[in-house]
This record gives C-alpha cells, structure tokens and sequence, in this order.
C-alpha cells in the first residue's frame, strides 16, 4: 500500500470521529466545526488533527468556533497542531500533544525477531499488567492505556514479571490504536520492538490498519524501525473561560 491509500484510511478514521459531516480540504487549510461530541479529543475540549497537509478542528460550542476560527486564520497547517504556536493565539487552560501519527502497510511493515525473548499473550484485564503500570509512572501508563486494549497484550518477561507489553484497541475505521509500556528498567534494548512488531502482526493479519501515536522520540523511532509513516499530527486544547 503507498503513501496515498494510508493516507485516505487515517482521514476517514479521524472525519468519522469528528462526529460531524467534516472533510480534510483536498487542496490544504483548516477546517472548523462544531461538535459537542467529538471523539478527536476530551468532551468539551478543541481537537485539532492534521494530516497530509490540511486540518479539520472540532470545537464544543458555537461561541468556541468564532475564537478558534479567528484565532487559526493566520496559523498554518503545521502551527494549528503545534502547542506553542497555539497558546500565543488562545486563551489556552491545557494541552494534550502534540503527538505524531503514525500508519503502516502490510507491505511497509518490517517485522522484529524476539531473539533471546520469548512473546507470550496475556487478556488485558491480567493484574501483572497492572504491576508494570505502575512500575512504569502514571504518565507513561496513561499514554500506553493497556487497560483499554482489546486485543491479546503481547509482553515480555524477565526473572519472571512482565517488563515490556503492547496491544491495540479497535477503534472506527477498522483502525487498531497500538499501545506499548516498558518498564523503566529495562527501556533502550529493543523491547518495545519486539512487542510493538507481534502487535502490528496481529492487526494486520486481521486485516485493520495500525496507528501508532506519539509523544516522545523513543516511541516514534519504535514506530519508524517497525515501518510506520507520519502522516500528521494530533493535538486537544482546553479553552480558559
């Protein structure tokens, strides 16, 4: 699959969760609507998406729309998903993001080898995966939201605890939403990868469309050694007042 189709599948995900008849300008720009209940983003909230070049945002009020719409007017695509950029045009309370996203093909996929790991599967309700979240910070666990997860959660052991895991949530679109969590002892020696790649497998053999969304770097050179393309970014933004 190029670039293209990956392209059309992330913005009928993204449109579909906007709630509201809403479409990515084909030519680039912004796109404002109102929409209570988004799902690009916390209820009440402004979500912004970008991708391939035009955003669609989706605010929770009409009196939202004239300030966001006045206040994007003279941002650019790249700027509207941009957390700095935003807060000098918005009275911004909080921000979550930006976080980069992330699509694969089954033909861009690379997969990685366990190597001297072993990959078992374990039910996302199992309490050892809450162990590791709380091994690894609220932060990081609320990011890789294991408890969300649908899927069978891939994970790694070591001395007999789960140190590494990763799974999806289905989301619309037939989009499988990829979570990973490493314990901090033993991040930097490729356990994420091996968890991410069994994760990526799996949805693909099933035939969804993985998306990988990031913050940090480490999570997004994760994302590119297993084959996945940016394609944009995402950010939500609560409005003071």
């Amino acid at each position: 699959m190029s670039r293209e189709p990956l392209l059309v599948r992330a913005r009928g995900l993204w449109e579909g969760l906007a709630r509201v008849p809403v479409s990515f300008a084909p030519a680039g720009g912004v796109s404002v609507v109102v929409s209570p209940e988004s799902g690009m983003c916390p209820v009440g909230w402004v979500g912004v998406v970008a991708l391939g070049g035009s955003a669609i945002v989706t605010v929770p009020s009409a009196r939202a729309a004239v300030i966001v719409r006045d206040a994007v007017a003279g941002l650019s695509v790249e700027d509207v998903v941009e957390g700095v950029a935003v807060r000098e045009v918005l009275p911004v309370a909080r921000v979550l993001g930006p976080a980069a996203l992330a699509y694969v093909s089954p033909e861009a996929f690379r997969p990685v080898e366990a190597g001297g790991s072993t990959v078992e599967q374990l039910p996302a309700i199992h309490p050892e995966l809450r162990l590791l979240e709380r091994a690894a910070g609220r932060e990081d666990a609320g990011e890789a939201a294991l408890d969300e997860i649908t899927s069978p959660v891939f994970v790694v052991r070591e001395h007999g605890q789960v140190v590494a895991a990763a799974g999806y949530r289905a989301w619309p679109s037939r989009t499988a939403h990829i979570g990973v969590l490493t314990a901090p002892g033993a991040r930097g020696r490729g356990l994420a990868r091996v968890t991410g790649s069994a994760t990526v497998a799996h949805a693909l053999a099933a035939g969804l469309l993985p998306q990988w969304r990031a913050r940090p770097p480490a999570s997004r050179r994760v994302a590119a050694v297993l084959g996945f393309e940016e394609l944009g970014s995402q950010l939500s933004v609560d409005i003071a007042g």
